[in-house]
């Protein structure tokens, strides 16, 4: 019985090598799917990994170091397309600081790294220099061989591109191609929202300084609002350098009113031209501008590129109603990554900030300066109505006592004297009550506006404000005749700054009947020889049109007094 059963265990020797190979290639499949099970944990690692950070600078870089991982790689790296095409950002693994220093700048998105921004399909090789799209590599950079690329999708778009190189079984296989398209698909949801997540802290920041400049703006101390609007902006928007400029008078220039960043100081209270230049063209359009690249040779340049190299630049102009006051501009140096149209979307908002800024400015200066005319008017009535009028009295006054004495009296031609020097006063408060009520009561473009801008403009080569006195109806002479009498106050001016080394200088201009006299009076020197002075024959052949003269002679109490008169037709 015990030999029957010993017989029926025994099996035949053939089918026993059957069964070992099939517990063999049972053996494999299970390893296969042990291995395969572990890459699959190794995927969902990496997908935890890519997805489980909100900031888009560490989920970058967590995405090719995931797909080095999974895939065996040495080297990695996350090419991000650019607005214009080429590669905005390119983050490695594999090569250090030192190394990617000494290769130099990014790279240009050419060869193998263009082809897949061409067209965004995977490339799988095996040896990349057998492939005719390789373009090599530049100076410093290591040597490498297999190569695997994929596209990095958000819905529709293509965000960059996943390079790998080099395997560590010598070639990148199929399986290793299907993972890394799979951790790619999580990659462009985990940058999805990541760009979402930095586009609304960026617009919280934005909104919070909105608010806080609002405040600002309603406040009568504090920072000025420009300079805290540029101070904001270059920090929410992360730029390298910012500036605030407003339009000239002319609308042809732009003058710095406020910069930060680098740079910044050589800006402040500079003027730039508007023609050919961003400034000019976001002006002209009324439109915000936004510039991937700020060197592009299609596009005017950007006064900012004057202190920094240009990348990518945001313009903004500050509008009020239909008048554009001045422009907003922000730049980033080259090579950073570009603005994009929600930076922008953002930044025109916060721009329109400066336009209220600039309002208020306006209007607390109207109100201040509708307050200073009324207290000047005021002060102009109490000189006219109390001033004048007592020093009429007293001139008055004065001409009985000299009439009295007589002609021939030395007391009263000294009396007489002094009526002609309260006269004189009396002019001259008159000018101050034309200065004081300043232009509501000037007849723009006048006689007597001229003659004082004259005044002003050569203080600084006189070294002190001449005094200025008129009498009579000065601003209805004739246009004419009105130019030749400024004429004549510059150049008797310019000649008492340039010779007569005065410490005070008188300009009286009156009107009586058919004749307008001009006395330019200095306490300098003298001129010297006057047939030689500068433009003396210039002023007396002005007098002589208007059937006038000219003389130069020592004034009464020392220095030189030109008289130019002119008769008025």
């Amino acid at each position: 019985m015990d030999a029957d059963r010993s017989a029926a265990l025994r099996f035949p020797d053939v089918p026993k090598l059957e069964l070992d190979e099939l517990i063999d290639q049972l053996v494999d499949r299970a390893q296969d799917v042990k291995r395969v099970q572990g890459r699959l944990r190794a995927l969902l690692r990496a997908i935890e990994t890519v997805t489980g950070n909100l900031s888009l600078e560490s989920v970058l870089r967590n995405i090719v170091e995931a797909a080095c991982e999974l895939a065996g790689a040495k080297y990695g790296a996350l090419g991000v397309i650019g607005g214009d095409g080429g590669l905005e950002q390119f983050i490695t693994v594999g090569i250090d600081d030192d190394l990617a220093g000494r290769i130099g700048h990014l790279p240009e998105g050419k060869g193998l790294l263009g082809a897949l921004i061409t067209d965004p399909h995977p490339i799988r090789l095996e040896h990349m220099a057998d492939d005719g799209r390789s373009a090599g590599f530049p100076l410093h950079h290591p040597p490498m061989d297999s190569f695997l690329g994929v596209p990095v999708r958000i819905r529709a778009e293509i965000y960059g591109n996943l390079y790998l190189a080099d395997s560590a079984n010598g070639q990148f296989s199929a399986e290793d191609e299907e993972l890394v398209i799979a951790l790619a698909m999580a990659a462009g949801t985990a940058v999805s929202n990541a760009r979402l997540f930095r586009e609304s802290q960026v617009q919280q920041r934005w909104l919070s300084a909105s608010v806080e400049i609002g405040a600002q703006l309603l406040a009568a101390t504090g920072e000025d609002p420009l300079r805290m609007i540029a101070r904001r902006a270059i920090d929410i928007a992360d730029a390298d350098i910012v500036s605030l400029g407003l339009l000239t008078p002319d609308g042809a220039g732009l003058v710095i009113e406020v910069a930060f960043g680098e740079g910044s100081d050589d800006l402040v209270g500079r003027r730039f031209g508007l023609r050919d230049t961003l400034a000019g063209r976001a002006v002209e359009q009324r439109q915000p501008l936004l510039l991937v690249d700020g060197t592009d040779q299609d596009t005017p340049p950007s006064h900012l590129s004057t202190v920094i190299e240009p990348g990518p630049v945001m313009v903004l102009p500050l509008q009020s109603n239909d008048n554009v006051r001045g422009v907003l501009s922000l730049l980033r140096r080259r090579g950073r990554r570009a603005f994009t149209s929600s930076d922008l979307a953002m930044a025109a908002g916060f721009a329109a900030h400066a336009t209220v800024a600039l309002e208020l400015a306006d209007s607390r200066s109207a109100e201040q300066r509708v307050v200073l005319l009324e207290d000047r008017d005021r002060i102009a009535r109490d000189l006219h109505d109390h001033v004048i009028q007592e020093l009429f009295a007293i001139g008055l006054g004065l001409e009985s006592v000299a009439a009295v004495l007589g002609p021939d009296n030395p007391v009263g031609e000294r009396v007489q004297q002094r009526v002609e020097d309260i006269d004189r006063t009396i002019r001259r408060i008159r000018t101050s009550i034309f200065a004081l009520r300043g232009p509501a009561d000037m007849n723009l473009g006048g006689l007597r506006q001229r003659i004082l801008e004259i005044a002003t403009d050569l203080t600084p080569a006189l070294g002190f404000a001449p005094h200025v006195s008129f009498a009579g109806l000065v601003d209805l002479v004739a246009e004419q005749l009105a130019d030749d009498v400024a004429a004549c106050v510059r150049e008797a001016l310019t000649n008492v700054a340039k010779h007569a080394r005065a410490a005070a200088a008188t300009v009286d201009v009156s009107v009586v009947s058919n004749e307008l006299t001009v006395t330019v009076t200095d306490n300098g020197v003298g001129l010297g020889n006057t047939d030689r002075a500068s433009g003396i024959a210039n002023l007396k052949a002005r007098a002589a049109t208007h059937g006038g003269y000219c003389t130069i002679e020592p004034a009464p109490a020392g220095g030189t007094m030109v008289k130019w008169k002119a008769l008025i037709s």
